[in-house]
């Protein structure tokens, strides 16, 4: 079966002559490949992809199909599930999903609906307000609401993931209203987090936070005169962090070699400069809009301005743009030629894979998932809800006697065991204000806080190993522990630990009414939130340690009571078996 692309209304824009001001009319189209059919092969899985020099071996074929659990899941097994779908479950949640089964949690989830916008909220919080126009008031306040309270939990966590993928952060957007411009962002993300991945490659591009981040926003052709060329940042960062990467990989993601031994390469400075004049003349749509403008200049999708664009030929990755083709027909070239790469499906699905389940994901895991990527068995390429069941169904997500293998699991982010906190007992905003703040001070927080990366390659790079330790020797990577250091455990620790207890995170507090009940018992206690919050992983060795601490303390009196489930909490929080999750 040939894979074809799915076929969504997109928003389009197209050039037109620059008015004054700067301000553009969007028009809609229908995304359709004028160059495809239908029936075009898009590229199998089997062949590997990609041309030049000998396979570093892993090419291998058509992976066997997975079989999908069906029967109803343990406490251990569902709360493992939980932990890589969500970013944090409640006893409810552990119990529906143990009454059920994990496909029919994932259908329940791809229709869940979706709660408030992250647009929508700062205008109702009045953060549209001129006295906000300089700030980033309320960006913060909305993240949080969001991932702590959403009741769509899967789309949350892809949301987190794919941020980090296709990364924005707000430090880098030197804009009015860039409150807003991250906030619609994030919007796109959860809109196609369940879609097509290369319909969220065209929002992406023509989002105004993306062109402020990468600096095409406002990108000019080349000028003969004073020599200047186009910016090439989003070109650059387009394919070497968003697609296809910087080296050409196999089905499995391995690695093809030339002879000699040493990685093919993707693409070379001059496919950089070929891609970036197609990334010219596009800016933010200002049409209607009087000065100073409003929130919603950040909103709308870029246009093109024709006299900014450039006309000429444009080659890239064995693909030429002809001469005088429109600026929207450009674009949708260049997406496709990145999307029907051979190297984008075992590129993304391995880091996806990174963000939910297991730093170090075998190459038959990789291979299958990129498969399912490349056609979901209905012969549609790059269906994110196909990709999100390959990974979480996957024999090797799924099965618990690979826990005790060494390259299984990843660990925990910081903001995802606030997370899961947080969302496990239930935290609220009494004020609805969500005001946790920028948790990204390594010393006095979590070191990390969404949409606030230091630069556009993450918080951490996938394949980050970190020096002088275990993982170095036996080749495997931890991506999470480049931002793991003296002080950012140490500051984790002691905020979690005021947080817990009700303060450091403006006014948010959990609901322990579940376990002030078991608080006289350690033993039951620890149980309860191993299961809640750990996923079981907690060993028999560690609870026995654990309870002996607890007992040391008082239980007499109610608030003698609550600080036993506080330190409960806090030490399960910092234990090595719920940071690492398996």
């Amino acid at each position: 079966m040939n894979p074809t692309i799915l076929n969504h209304d997109l928003p389009l824009a197209a050039p037109h002559p620059e008015p004054p001001g700067g301000a553009l009319e969007p028009t809609t189209d229908r995304w359709r490949p004028a160059w495809l059919s239908a029936a075009a092969p898009l590229g199998v899985v089997a062949c590997g992809g990609g041309g030049g020099g000998p396979s570093s071996g892993g090419d291998t074929g058509t992976p066997a199909p997975v079989v999908v659990p069906s029967n109803r899941p343990t406490a251990a097994e569902a709360g493992r599930f939980l932990s890589q779908a969500t970013l944090g479950y409640s006893r409810a949640d552990l119990n529906a999903l143990m009454a059920s089964s994990y496909s029919e949690w994932l259908d329940a989830q791809f229709k869940a609906p979706r709660s408030q916008g992250h647009v929508d909220w700062l205008k109702a919080r009045g953060y549209a307000d001129a006295s906000y126009i300089n700030s980033t008031a309320g960006l913060d306040n909305t993240l949080w609401r969001k991932f702590i309270s959403s009741t769509d939990p899967l789309r949350q966590r892809m949301v987190l993931a794919l941020s980090e993928l296709c990364v924005v952060s707000v430090l880098g957007i030197n804009a009015q209203w860039r409150q807003f411009s991250v906030a619609n962002y994030l919007d796109l993300l959860e809109t196609h987090a369940f879609g097509n991945y290369r319909t969220l490659l065209q929002q992406i591009t023509l989002s105004p936070a993306m062109g402020y981040y990468l600096t095409y926003r406002g990108n000019q052709k080349a000028n003969p005169n004073t020599g200047s060329q186009p910016d090439e940042n989003y070109a650059r960062e387009l394919m070497q962090l968003f697609t296809i990467g910087l080296v050409q990989l196999n089905a499995d993601g391995s690695v093809k070699t030339h002879s000699s031994g040493a990685p093919l390469e993707t693409y070379q400075q001059a496919d950089v400069s070929g891609l970036a004049r197609v990334f010219t003349g596009w800016n933010q749509d200002v049409s209607g809009l009087t000065t100073p403008y409003p929130p919603d200049v950040q909103v709308r999708p870029m246009v093109n301005t024709a006299s900014r664009y450039e006309t000429g030929s444009k080659a890239f990755l064995g693909t030429t743009i002809a001469a005088g083709v429109s600026a929207t027909e450009a674009l949708n070239t260049a997406l496709d030629t990145l999307f029907l790469h051979p190297n984008l499906p075992p590129f993304v699905g391995r880091q996806l894979i990174q963000r939910l389940v297991t730093s170090n994901p075998s190459p038959a895991y990789v291979a299958r998932v990129s498969a399912v990527f490349s056609n979901n068995g209905a012969g549609v390429r790059g269906d994110l809800q196909a990709v999100l069941r390959a990974i979480l169904l996957d024999t090797e997500a799924r099965d618990s006697a690979r826990m005790a293998q060494p390259s299984q699991g990843k660990l925990r982010e910081p903001v995802v065991r606030f997370l899961n906190w947080a969302r496990a007992f239930g935290a609220n905003s009494p004020s609805g204000l969500w005001a946790v703040g920028d948790t990204s001070d390594p010393a006095t927080r979590l070191g990390q806080s969404p949409m606030r990366s230091g630069s556009v390659f993450n918080f951490f790079r996938p394949g980050y190993v970190p020096p002088g330790t275990a993982l170095t020797s036996q080749g495997l990577t931890g991506p999470e522990f480049q931002i793991t250091n003296e002080s950012s455990v140490a500051g984790y620790l002691n905020w979690m630990q005021r947080v817990v207890a009700g303060s450091g995170a403006g006014d948010l507090s959990a609901d322990y009414s579940s376990l002030l009940p078991l608080a006289g018992n350690a033993g039951d206690l620890l149980q309860e939130i191993n299961q809640v919050l750990a996923a079981s992983q907690l060993s028999a060795a560690t609870l026995a340690s654990l309870q002996s601490a607890l007992n040391t303390m008082p239980s007499a009196t109610p608030a003698q009571l609550r600080n036993r489930v506080h330190a409960a909490l806090v030490l399960v929080l910092a234990a090595p078996e719920y940071i690492v999750q398996k």
